[in-house]
């Protein structure tokens, strides 16, 4: 029981926040006028407020397992989609498709955005290994540089094909447009959040070298491969339809861990509570500051989440081998960008 302790306490805040959350916005809607059969209050319920809450759990959970998984995977817990340029790789297959398929619908926009985030996350990957960092901040900073590089490329797209207004849905992050109908693409986050959890072992022994997961019988680059794929489609999935949100898959995993340990399955299901309860949070906090007027979650989390990351960088750098994961002295790590740092 003591184990389950916070997972029980995330699961009641969550549903709390939840209810919450079903009756606050600009058309007033309560209980009374539900139970009553209000037919504006029922279909604003089931048009809106239900499908941005189902937005919303999809997108914490879908984002915060993501970088859980990739900061498993690279050994380094700064890595994340945004540092690690899946975002940006999204984006840039959201305006691929816009370009050469104008008429396309939510899912033509998905798979070309899930290629895109796919192969950007492995030529990062790809890169961290071929290259030895003496700092684990370097890791993050080479996936903020490579996704500017790639964001860049997009806006020149964007403004060369005068494409930049219609891409601009998908570089701020705002649940103001989900509405029955246009979100249900973010539902593939519980199948791929089961396959990780399935997988979450395979995950752990990956994060501990090639060697060692060839001892043990594991093939190391398929476990790899699918662990990114899996955090780049639950990313993709995220930015089609809510666009891009900053700082979720850094800041979440790393909260839970401090309380729960390093190991992903025993934080996986936490991690995933706790980001749902984060964007529900500020989504909130966005609906409520100048109503009746809706701030873009984007705003609020990039506040929040600049606050947090900047007091976790001290946090890990000011800990040392107490809070970053590393890799072992026989170079046996899964990213060699992994610090080798003295013992003390």
């Amino acid at each position: 029981m003591k184990r389950h302790f916070s997972t029980i306490i995330l699961a009641i805040l969550l549903l709390i926040a939840s209810i919450s959350s079903l009756f606050l916005g600009v058309l007033e809607m309560n209980i009374s006028g539900l139970l009553s059969g209000n037919i504006e209050q029922i279909e604003t319920l089931l048009i809106s407020r239900l499908p941005r809450l189902l937005a919303i759990l999809c997108t914490g959970v879908g984002l915060s397992v993501a970088g859980l998984i990739m900061q498993q995977l690279c050994m380094n817990k700064f890595v994340s989609p945004s540092t690690g340029a899946t975002i940006s790789s999204a984006q840039f297959g959201i305006l691929i498709a816009l370009l050469f398929i104008p008429n396309s619908t939510i899912w033509g926009r998905a798979f070309f955005s899930f290629i895109a985030a796919i192969l950007g996350t492995w030529l990062f990957v790809w890169f961290i290994q071929k290259v030895t960092f003496k700092e684990a901040v370097m890791v993050p900073l080479v996936g903020i540089m490579f996704g500017n590089v790639i964001g860049g490329l997009t806006s020149f797209l964007a403004y060369k094909y005068e494409m930049t207004q219609a891409l601009s849905t998908w570089l701020v992050g705002s649940f103001s447009t989900v509405l029955r109908g246009q979100y249900e693409l973010v539902y593939l986050t519980v199948p791929l959040v089961i396959i990780a959890f399935i997988f979450a072992n395979h995950f752990n022994i990956v994060g501990m070298g090639r060697d060692f997961s060839q001892n043990l019988g594991i093939s190391y680059n398929k476990i790899l491969f699918m662990g990114l794929t899996i955090a780049a489609v639950l990313t993709a999935s995220v930015v089609v339809v809510v666009g891009a949100i900053s700082y979720i898959g850094l800041i979440v995993p790393n909260l839970v861990a401090m309380f729960k340990g390093d190991k992903i399955q025993g934080t996986l299901v936490d991690t995933a509570l706790f980001g749902a309860l984060f964007v529900l949070v500020c989504d909130m906090i966005g609906r409520t500051v100048i109503k009746p007027y809706e701030l873009p979650i984007e705003l609020i989390v990039g506040i929040l989440g600049s606050i947090l990351f900047i007091g976790l960088l001290f946090y890990r750098l000011k800990n040392g081998r107490k809070s970053i994961r590393l890799g072992t002295t026989n170079n046996t790590s899964c990213c060699s960008c992994t610090p080798k740092l003295e013992e003390k």
